[in-house]
């Protein structure tokens, strides 16, 4: 981490400053720690990045998937726009956030990291798994951009601070979503503006979704294990998955039905697409189905509790990326 981007950052059990207590350069820290002013708690900075949470935790499927698909879901190696596609057209925000401070809950190997740094926004990232050093080998050089290692529900960074937050595809793999979505609007200042999304639940997709058949076996196996196994399934069923595609209209959907994921819909919208990068996406989201501790979608209805639980302002709840998107506005008056 950036020295100076020591101000970003708070104790996440009492919410005092943090000061740097053991350092290996000035300008940036590779190995070191933090302390707290106030309640003295230590946090390590490995590799760069401080650490608020143990590395392993419930989230430790997607530090291996995020580790061996660092670059999978970025724009340059799809070679679509995908990911600046989605940032811009989900946010609905300018290209421009100079002098802003944005948070990221949730980064996953920083696909959308690298597109809201662009904003030149200073932009604080946070992955509770080891994605955290992912996201870091490929963002970490930005200056604008602080990437920690931490908990959804007790972030390391101060309250009515932030202008913008955006949380994508989250929110359903934690214990409890609606506790970490209402822990995301205490972090934005007075009128900030939040967007997030979680899967939506619906018939077709909870009850005919045929990874939920499976998810209460495959989400026992250990990560490494079940990756194995899901590559192999993968290469087994990719002659097949390549036929089923062919079907009109619901080729793809058929084969997320038989748990191979398959974005040729979406990647190949532009023209023809290399067979390599659409299975590379399918060992990786078929990864992505089966392995998380937690898959908990949300009805409109739910969420839209949420929001007036959290005293949003300007809500909007709408069927969009991902399942469902929100919008809101946080109060002019701040935290009560």
């Amino acid at each position: 981490m950036r020295t100076e981007h020591i101000v970003h950052l708070c104790c996440p059990s009492c919410r005092s400053g943090l000061t740097i207590v053991d350092g290996n350069s000035e300008g940036a820290i590779t190995e070191g720690a933090l302390e707290c002013e106030r309640c003295g708690s230590i946090y390590p900075i490995v590799r760069s990045v401080p650490r608020f949470v143990p590395e392993e935790n419930y989230a430790a499927s997607f530090g291996l998937e995020w580790t061996e698909h660092a670059r999978t879901q970025y724009d340059a190696t799809s070679g679509r726009a995908l990911s600046k596609q989605r940032f811009f057209e989900e946010t609905r925000w300018p290209y421009n956030l100079q002098g802003q401070i944005l948070i990221e809950p949730g980064s996953g190997s920083g696909r959308f990291t690298e597109i809201a740094a662009s904003t030149g926004a200073t932009l604080l990232s946070l992955d509770m798994s080891v994605a955290a050093d992912v996201n870091f080998a490929t963002n970490g050089h930005n200056e604008n951009v602080l990437i920690v290692q931490g908990d959804i529900t007790q972030m390391p960074f101060p309250y009515e601070y932030a202008n913008r937050l955006f949380c994508f595809g989250v929110l359903q793999h934690t214990p409890d979503p609606r506790q970490a979505f209402l822990s995301l609007p205490r972090h934005l200042r007075p009128g900030g503006r939040l967007v997030a999304d979680v899967y939506q639940k619906k018939f077709t997709n909870y009850v005919l979704g045929t990874k939920y058949w499976v998810r209460p076996l495959t989400r026992r196996v250990p990560p490494e294990r079940l990756y194995r196994l899901v590559r192999r399934y993968v290469d087994l069923m990719w002659p097949t998955a390549r036929v089923v595609r062919t079907i009109p209209r619901i080729g793809p959907t058929l084969n997320w039905r038989l748990l191979v994921a398959d974005y040729s819909r979406e990647l190949g919208k532009e023209g023809a697409i290399d067979d390599a990068v659409l299975k590379d996406w399918a060992y990786l989201d078929t990864f992505d189905m089966l392995s998380p501790q937690f898959d908990q979608p949300q009805t409109l209805g739910a969420v839209r509790r949420w929001c007036n639980e959290a005293g949003l302002n300007d809500v909007e709840v709408v069927v969009g990326y991902n399942g469902i998107e929100i919008h809101a506005t946080t109060s002019q008056l701040g935290r009560s």
